[in-house]
């Protein structure tokens, strides 16, 4: 059985990253979401989720089951240290699910990982390609504002836990700016789809 190609997709917050992953599902690729896998790992009492009660408390539990996301944040974002130990907790998780899903779908050719955090979990080493989508500071401010409904000092706080654009750049196969139209991004992504459908 030949290994399925698999290609990261990741980005800066408010890029349009989520955008992108629906173009290549449109086009046939099956899209793994890692924040969908983070949200099934906090759920009931599963292991993910006892490892990070284990650290940050098990008041974070619900007494009904399930995670506290506030009271986690509140207390995993309190410091770099706190961030770093989550991170380094949940991210072998992720990708033994990851591993899992690919499984799942034997008969899928390619897959694109769509991860946040690719080059934090280091799961840019199992990737064949990276892609990853990036756009100016303003557009990604407003974005952010307008979709999670928050201020800007807010939006610039989540800018700023980032990793900066040159990062992106520099270890990424391929760069989607998005700064204008949904049209533009469309075309961009479809023609690096075609690009890897043909490595494919």
């Amino acid at each position: 059985m030949e290994r399925i190609k698999l290609f990261g997709l990741t980005g800066q917050s408010g890029a349009g990253k989520s955008t992108v992953a629906r173009i290549f599902e449109e086009n046939g690729f099956l899209v793994i979401d890692a924040d969908r896998i983070v949200a099934e790992l906090y759920n009931g009492n599963s292991a993910c989720l006892m490892a990070v009660a284990s650290q940050f408390g098990k008041d974070i539990i619900k007494p009904q089951g399930g995670l506290d996301r506030t009271l986690l944040a509140k207390r995993a974002f309190s410091s770099e240290q706190s961030k770093t130990l989550l991170n380094r907790l949940v991210h072998p998780f992720v990708t033994a699910r990851l591993f899992e899903v690919l499984k799942e779908h034997p008969q899928a050719r390619a897959a694109v990982f769509d991860a946040p955090q690719l080059f934090e979990s280091n799961a840019d080493v199992i990737c064949d390609a990276v892609i990853c989508v990036i756009a100016d500071t303003e557009t990604r401010l407003q974005r952010i504002c307008r979709r999670d409904n928050i201020s800007v000092q807010q939006a610039m706080q989540r800018i700023k836990a980032q990793l900066d654009e040159d990062y992106f750049k520099k270890h990424s196969d391929f760069i989607l700016e998005n700064n204008g139209s949904e049209n533009s991004l469309n075309d961009k992504a479809v023609s690096i789809i075609n690009r890897l459908k043909n490595s494919i």
